[in-house]
């Protein structure tokens, strides 16, 4: 048989749980549930095989070979195609998710007769809804598939997000902020693992860059649409947020209905009626995607995208201990300037009017994408994704100390910039939840570390929405020490998280 030739081999190879070995992003092994394994070997070289019900076994071909160009031209092309729906999908979940920070600038709390520590347990209870939703919003995507889940859940949201418009009081409003949590939950994982079936671990970080973007320009759009929308106020006899809630929860569900006839299922499965018959895709086009992909990361031909996770799974992935420092990080490291992101309009509320209120809060929107993307950028450079996050600590740690100390006289421009330049803090979560995607190692792992990450960093919001008390207003200055200790505790944490993966991979 010549170095050409096929030669057949069946190996079965069992696997150790889990043996992810983590180096700021970059795993030494790989972790999946112990299985039956099958390699061919083609010119003395051993090339996993995927399983017979992955999606794009039909594709996959460890001799074919494409030019670098091609490659770069299809990854423009999902560019456009997928990763810009999904950041419009992010869109929709943002708009619903925290337009209520512009209903605060209507007088909500006032019409509802609420407190700001109503508003503190609201958001609580939205948080802990949230965060019980990951795991078994997780488990349903992986059955289903994220196409078919992901538009299921924007439209019952937006449902949910429309009728906030007839909120009487604070039953009303703990039951829907309950309700939005619950269906919310989950959707970012899910995105995320559904990016995964079209990128490569490399490719993952500066989409993920553009995901959170997305967020951060939601509400710069949404400060606008504020802006006008509010003006309503009195028309029909209604306030002026209860037409926020009831124009923008519309909006997300009509995008809702869209995602659930464009999203396709996989690079192998974009033809449809609506999509074309034909597809986004010619076969040559779905041999890179699929070789390039499992080339990257074997792994994901281990399940296909309408395979469940088990119970045995859960347990696992909760047993690799290797990833708890990157979850440990994500309870803690947004707290530092999450409570003056949520106040920041009851902050300005206190020396400027409605309008201008909605118009301030932009420029911090876009300092923060201006670092979102920039540290992504040094992260992926420097391949240093703990150091840089450590930076964010670096950042907010001085203007928390003049927070603090500033006199309660103070020119209100002073406190407007300490403000925007918190809430404008380098965001490091898109760095974090690639290092967690690319370290949990199959697609099994990887759905359920996903859920789990994320789960940790609903958990900080929920710490974060109860730092500034109605009885510490309008300064803070207890709950600006508080968010002082935590930031101290996060530079120490992710030193700790970056010399442990350099231990560990000695």
């Amino acid at each position: 048989m010549s170095s050409r030739e096929l030669e057949l081999e069946l190996k079965k190879e069992q696997e150790p749980p889990i043996t992810t070995v983590v180096e700021d992003g970059f795993s030494s092994g790989s972790s999946s549930l112990a299985e039956d394994k099958t390699f061919i070997r083609v010119a003395g070289e051993e090339s996993y095989i995927p399983i017979d019900k992955y999606e794009g076994r039909h594709r996959w071909d460890p001799q074919f070979e494409w030019d670098p160009a091609e490659e770069k031209k299809i990854v423009r092309k999902i560019d456009m195609r997928i990763c810009t729906w999904v950041c419009l999908a992010f869109f929709a979940l943002q708009l619903d998710r925290a337009n209520i920070v512009q209903a605060l600038t209507d007088n909500m709390l006032d019409d509802l007769r609420l407190n700001t520590n109503d508003y503190n347990y609201g958001q609580t209870i939205f948080y802990l809804c949230f965060l019980s939703a990951e795991l078994p919003s997780q488990l349903i995507s992986k059955k289903l598939g994220p196409d078919r889940w992901i538009p299921i859940q924007m439209i019952c949201w937006s449902l949910v997000a429309s009728f906030q418009a007839f909120l009487s009081g604070r039953s009303s409003f703990y039951a829907c902020r309950a309700l939005l949590g619950l269906i919310e939950g989950g959707f970012i994982p899910d995105t995320i693992l559904y990016l995964s079936y079209w990128y490569k671990g490399r490719e993952l970080p500066a989409r993920l860059a553009w995901f959170w973007t997305s967020y951060q320009a939601t509400s710069i759009v949404g400060a606008f649409l504020a802006a006008a929308i509010l003006t309503m106020r009195g028309v029909n006899g209604m306030a002026g947020w209860r037409w926020l809630f009831a124009i923008e929860g519309t909006l997300t569900g009509l995008i809702g209905i869209a995602t659930y006839f464009y999203m396709p299922p996989s690079p192998c499965q974009t033809a449809s009626r609506f999509r074309g018959k034909d597809g986004w895709f010619g076969e040559r086009e779905e041999k890179i995607m699929v070789n390039r992909i499992l080339r990257d990361d074997p792994s994901k031909g281990d399940m296909h995208n309408r395979q469940a996770v088990t119970p045995k799974l859960l347990y696992y992935a909760l047993l690799d201990w290797e990833m708890w420092p990157i979850y440990m990080i994500g309870l803690s490291f947004l707290i530092p300037n999450y409570p003056v992101t949520q106040y920041l309009s009851l902050i300005l509320k206190q020396s400027f009017g409605r309008f201008e209120v909605n118009m301030l809060t932009i420029p911090s929107y876009v300092l923060f994408i201006i670092n979102l993307l920039f540290w992504t950028w040094v992260s992926e450079k420097t391949n240093q994704r703990f150091l840089t996050g450590l930076v964010s600590q670096i950042w907010a740690m001085p203007l928390l100390i003049a927070s603090e100390f500033l006199p309660g006289d103070a020119s209100r421009w002073v406190k407007y910039a300490l403000a925007t330049l918190l809430v404008g803090t380098p965001y490091v979560h898109a760095i974090h939840v690639a290092i967690t995607s690319r370290n949990a190692g199959s697609v099994r792992t990887r759905t359920v570390a996903s859920a789990l990450y994320n789960m940790f960093v609903q958990a900080s919001n929920i710490i974060g929405s109860n730092i500034f008390r109605n009885d510490d207003k309008p300064l803070y200055r207890r709950g600006y020490r508080v968010l002082i200790a935590i930031c101290a505790y996060n530079m120490v944490l992710f030193l700790f998280a970056k010399w442990f993966y350099v231990w560990r991979n000695k």
